[in-house]
Parts: C-alpha cells; structure tokens; sequence
C-alpha cells in the first residue's frame, strides 16, 4: 500500500472498548446517530455494542443513568422522568406503584 492510500477496513475494537463506548452510549443523552457521528461509528455497529453487553450482564443488574433534579416544579406535585429521546413518565403523588411497574417492564422489552 503506497504512503496515498488509506486503509478502509474496519477497525476492531477490544470487548472492553466496546463496553465502555454502550455503556457511555447509554449515559451519552445523545441519539444513536448524534453519539456515532461524534465517535466515527456506525449505528449497527453500537446496537451490536450494546446487544452484547446486555447478554453479559446478570439479570435484573441496575443501570446507572443521569439525573437532573429540577426545581421547576415543587416536588409535592409528584415526579417526572424524562428520558434522551423526549420519552417523559410522570406520576403524581399517590400513583399506583404496581401498574408503574408493569409500564416499565413493558418500555425495559421495546
């Protein structure tokens, strides 16, 4: 290969590396688009990432994500999460807790 030519092959990443680039996806707040362009990454290449550090993680292990605590709003009115995509839970103050837990089953399976 002359000193004009560069490689296009993909380049291969450790588990490790790849751990870390989901797990950081997925703290990020970024679209998958948005994260990839920023990384130089294609977007299946991050599902692949991501699908294969949920298969290794033990069933039920917590995710740790961020959270902004907002005073916009007093916190006697209940709570509102809003995740990167827009998506927004809000409950009020004596919401049912078991039917909250099944919405979230059901969102954790999309």
């Amino acid at each position: 290969m002359s000193e004009e030519q560069v490689s296009t092959a993909p380049r291969r990443r450790s588990q490790a590396e790849a751990d870390r680039l989901a797990a950081e996806f997925e703290t990020s707040g970024l679209s998958r688009r948005e994260f990839c362009r920023n990384r130089g990454l294609n977007v299946s290449t991050l599902d692949a990432y991501r699908k294969r550090l949920r298969r290794t993680q033990p069933e039920g292990a917590a995710r740790l994500v961020a959270v902004e605590v907002s005073a916009a709003r007093p916190a006697a009115s209940g709570v509102a999460v809003v995740l990167a995509d827009g998506l927004r839970i809000e409950v009020s103050r004596g919401f049912d807790a078991a039917t909250l837990s099944q919405l979230l089953s059901l969102l954790e399976r999309a």
